[in-house]
Parts: structure tokens; C-alpha cells; sequence
């Protein structure tokens, strides 16, 4: 199952926030108008400031959900070149949690508030439990369609890539309902952080909107909009 691990965590390093076209439709209030770029001193300032009074607040969270695990996050800096703006959430050879920015989505965000909320987002990753649950629901897929090639006479070969299929159908059938699911947990955590998670929500209006595409990793960028209004109306209460 080697094969399934390596696709699991491909879906956790591919972007979760990627920036692009501007969708058509926002959710809540109007966009506010886009802040020009900051220079790179300042990008790396908020960075600092953010992960300085984040992480604390996401272990806390994450102590809280998930007594016993793991909860010792370890934030980096992805510099390798000419990398896209991009932040992923995998775990390292001891089972600790790594959350990786890299150097073009920390020049990208406008505002602290956008950086914390991305950092709570893929905090919430670990602390829901997504590659886990992902490499659950890949197995699974695996096995059915490698039982089903193998009991219809396919051969060796023809067997694995069933197994690779059904890997990857059963690797995004939850995928949509995972990200929304970190927005919620990666909302609640930036706001008692100290940031304002609708602002941070503001880079929404700023990436490419992947649509409801059938087993696609992402939902429409106007319901992860919407979930972090949501989650702030309750956390308002």
C-alpha cells in the first residue's frame, strides 16, 4: 500500500490555496478592494508574527480534540525555488505535524488576518484527522476495484491500476467535505488567535475557483466563504 500512502499525501501538498482568476459570485459582504502586494520585509514580519501567536492556539485546539496525539506543530518555510503560492499540511517520519508555507504565498497574503487563517486552516488538517481518514477511504477503494478487476480475469498489471483508481476515487470522495471542514476548525482558531477570519477570508476573492467538479479535491470557493461566515455568526453567539 505504499503506492496509496504517496497519493494521500500528494492530495495534502497540493495547494489549498491557489491564487488565480476572481470568482464571479462572493458570499457576505462585498470584497473590499485588493491591498497592493507588501514589500518582503514586511510579508516576512507578519509571518512571524502570525505563526508566534497561532501555533500556540492550534496546539491548544489540538490537545483539546485529540488527547494523546501528536500536537507539536512544526512550521516551515518551503524556499525551494520557483515554487507557486502554496501551503500544505503532511506529517514527518515521527508522526509530527508539518505545516509549510512556501516563500510565494507568504508574499502573496495581504494581511496577517489571511495568513491566519491559512495557518489555522492547515492546522485543522491534522487536527480532524484528513490523512488518515483519507488513507482509509483510498484503501478501500483500492481493494474493491483490484477485487473486482481480479475476479472479471484481469492480469497483474491490469489489477494494479484498478488498485491505483480506486486509490484515487476513494482518496476524493471526502475530499471537498475535509477542506470545508478545516475552514470551520482553521476559522475558529485564527479568531481566537486574535485575527478576523472574514478578513481572512478575503483571499477567497482572490484564487481560482475550482467550481463543483464531480471528484474534485476542492469545493467552490463560494462555500468555503460561506463556511467561515457561518462558523463566525456561531462563534459570535
Amino acid at each position: 500500500m505504499t503506492r496509496i500512502l504517496a497519493l494521500v499525501l500528494a492530495f495534502f501538498l497540493a495547494a489549498c490555496l491557489e491564487p488565480g482568476t476572481v470568482p464571479p459570485e462572493p458570499v457576505g459582504p462585498p470584497a473590499a478592494p485588493v491591498p497592493p502586494k507588501l514589500d518582503a520585509a514586511t510579508a516576512a514580519r507578519n509571518f512571524r508574527a502570525v505563526v508566534a501567536t497561532v501555533e500556540p492556539v492550534a496546539e491548544r485546539e489540538c490537545r483539546a480534540r485529540m488527547p494523546g496525539a501528536n500536537c507539536d506543530f512544526r512550521i516551515v518555510v518551503d524556499d525551494r525555488p520557483n515554487q507557486p503560492p502554496n501551503a500544505f499540511q503532511t506529517l514527518d517520519g515521527n508522526g509530527r505535524p508539518v505545516i509549510a508555507f512556501t516563500v510565494a504565498l507568504i508574499g502573496e497574503a495581504r494581511n496577517r488576518d489571511e495568513l491566519a487563517f491559512i495557518l489555522g486552516h492547515e492546522a485543522a488538517h491534522h487536527i480532524e484527522g484528513h490523512i488518515a481518514k483519507t488513507r482509509q477511504t483510498a484503501i478501500a477503494g483500492a481493494i474493491l476495484l483490484g477485487t473486482l478487476a481480479s475476479v472479471t480475469g484481469a492480469n497483474a498489471s491490469g489489477v494494479r491500476t484498478a488498485q491505483d483508481l480506486g486509490a484515487t476515487v476513494g482518496a476524493r470522495t471526502y475530499s471537498k467535505d475535509y477542506e470545508l471542514e478545516a475552514d470551520a476548525l482553521g476559522t475558529v482558531i485564527a479568531y481566537r488567535a486574535g485575527y478576523d477570519p472574514r478578513r481572512g477570508a478575503e483571499f477567497f476573492f482572490r484564487i481560482r475557483d475550482p467550481g463543483n467538479r464531480f471528484l474534485g479535491t476542492h469545493p467552490p470557493n463560494a462555500e468555503r466563504r460561506a463556511t467561515v461566515y457561518r462558523t463566525m455568526a456561531t462563534l459570535r453567539r
